[in-house]
């Protein structure tokens, strides 16, 4: 019997998406590979370590979501050894290596949609597209409450995925937004001279609103620190590079503490990627 890899692997996390209480072939026979009852799961095949560690890191962002008005929510960080995400002029490619790349676009390629600040998207000019994985793209989502993200940048022009740009205004669910292609441009982030961070609940509404609830935080450090800081986050992964920068922009920005009694401490599994070490943090926010 072939041992199942990565690839295999794969293929199966994507067969699981959205399903419980079933059991998955091996791709391309009636062979059973792999069982899912409810949280849970076993593999009933022989696999690799890292096949193993892939279908641990995935399953739980597969899982269909049964409340009618839930959501899940991951937020993902990469980061150096010392807790930078960039140096201070901006400059965060590429922090994390070609496996921690890859292990980013699967994440995208199991969300309804993707997430980024404007800092990020008008520093970064990222695609927000699955490259280096088989898998749908999400629909891209930018916060962008003062237009600061160049409308010549790839989330504008590239036609690769539906992009929803997220603007200054008073928000109306019941109001048809503007598109342009394959840009929506949605007012709803408040006026846009208040100085009063967007409240993550809101960007939420918006997007279950469109039908969104899977929702991938992919950056930067200040929009997922913002969704962890209001308890919004079902899972985090932290990717951490083998590299010291020594100075920079922090990973988290996240309120003061006295007590260490204080601290954040969810569930924890830790896999090795190859070029990075990944924390894989389980908050569990309200899954179903």
């Amino acid at each position: 019997m072939a041992t199942l890899d990565t690839d295999t692997a794969w293929k199966l996390i994507l067969n699981a998406s959205n399903r419980s209480n079933v059991t998955l072939p091996l791709p391309g026979t009636s062979q059973p590979a792999l069982r899912i009852n409810g949280k849970s799961w076993e593999l009933v095949h022989q696999a690799t370590e890292d096949a193993r560690n892939l279908i641990s890191l995935f399953l739980p962002l597969c899982q269909p979501i049964k409340r009618p008005a839930g959501n899940h929510v991951i937020g993902q960080l990469g980061q150096s050894l010392d807790g930078r995400i960039a140096t201070v002029t901006g400059c965060s490619r590429f922090i994390n290596g070609d496996d921690g790349i890859t292990h980013l676009h699967r994440i995208r390629a199991l969300c309804d949609a993707v997430v980024v600040g404007a800092g990020t998207a008008a520093t970064d000019n990222p695609r927000l597209t699955v490259r280096r994985a088989n898998g749908p793209n999400p629909v891209r989502v930018v916060i962008d409450r003062h237009n600061r993200v160049p409308r010549s940048h790839h989330l504008f022009t590239d036609n690769a995925a539906p992009t929803l740009h997220l603007i200054a205004g008073e928000y109306d669910s019941t109001r048809k937004p503007a598109s342009i292609g394959q840009v929506t441009t949605i007012p709803c982030l408040g006026a846009e001279d208040d100085p009063t961070p967007v409240p993550p609940e809101r960007i939420l509404q918006v997007l279950q609103d469109q039908g969104l609830r899977k929702i991938f935080i992919e950056g930067g450090g200040v929009t997922v620190s913002s969704f962890l800081k209001a308890g919004l986050l079902d899972r985090l992964h932290v990717m951490v590079a083998p590299m010291i920068i020594g100075s920079g922009r922090p990973a988290f920005s996240l309120p003061e503490i006295d007590q260490l009694d204080d601290a954040l401490r969810p569930q924890a599994q830790l896999v090795n990627l190859g070029s990075d070490m990944l924390f894989d943090l389980a908050f569990e926010r309200r899954w179903n």
